[in-house]
């Protein structure tokens, strides 16, 4: 793996920054090991959700987490190297980190998503403040139209889906080395894919590619890192105050 996907921290780098905070907030990045079309690694979504991690840590006190690096790629199961796991699974290896983080004193826990098929994380999130304890799931589809936007990324969300504009600039940005020439000529745009979940990603792709990745550069990954590590701040904010906000009225 990597070096710089695994944190350096000893346990007294954990101690100390918890001195410094009220709560402290672990960031959990997740990706997935699926294809990206010929120009992009199989560990794109890793690498992804390691560099927002990253820039993460950069910014606020926070406990990082090697990733989580095999994920929900079922759709994409048609292409050689692309390995998945249930979400049973994956629900339960995040549930288990978030058990023991609370049990070693780290109070609250961030899932750094860089898959989108990876939408057993939500019922996580969901089911875990449920019972009262403190995660989130980051980024929100807001989050990325925020950083888009402030990249001047010219995809949208929707045709920007898979090995596009978006991951393409991210890995010219963080991992240049990992990024192989074509990606310059493989645009494809499938905006109707309403039947994805029952017909996989080869119903609406040869390559693999769905967007703009011939738009991507090296300048907007920076600025969408960058918009992405402002926007943690509220997720931040709430993790760590005393009262999670709405959860009083909730129980009203």
């Amino acid at each position: 793996m990597d070096a710089s996907l695994v944190s350096a921290d000893t346990t007294e780098d954990v101690r100390g920054r918890a001195a410094r905070v009220a709560r402290q907030v672990a960031v959990l990045p997740v990706g997935s090991f699926e294809q990206h079309g010929p120009y992009l690694p199989l560990a794109t979504d890793t690498l992804v959700a390691c560099a927002i991690a990253r820039e993460i840590a950069a910014a606020y006190p926070v406990h990082p987490l090697p990733p989580v690096t095999i994920g929900c790629s079922h759709e994409h199961a048609d292409w050689p190297g692309t390995v998945s796991i249930s979400s049973v699974t994956l629900h339960a290896v995040v549930r288990d980190i978030a058990s023991s983080l609370r049990r070693s004193g780290v109070e609250a826990l961030v899932v750094v998503n860089g898959h989108g098929g990876n939408y057993v994380l939500g019922n996580v999130v969901q089911e875990s403040s449920a019972r009262g304890e403190r995660m989130g799931l980051f980024p929100a589809a807001e989050d990325w139209e925020a950083a888009r936007e402030r990249a001047g990324v010219a995809t949208s969300l929707l045709t920007d889906m898979h090995a596009g504009e978006i991951e393409t600039s991210i890995l010219l940005h963080a991992h240049p080395e990992s990024v192989r020439p074509g990606y310059e000529a493989a645009d494809f745009v499938a905006d109707d894919r309403r039947h994805l979940l029952s017909l996989g990603m080869s119903a609406y792709t040869d390559s693999g590619v769905i967007g703009r990745p011939s738009l991507g550069s090296a300048e907007k990954g920076k600025e969408l890192l960058a918009s992405l590590a402002d926007s943690f701040g509220t997720y931040f904010s709430f993790l760590t105050a005393d009262e999670v906000p709405g959860r009083d009225h909730r129980r009203g």
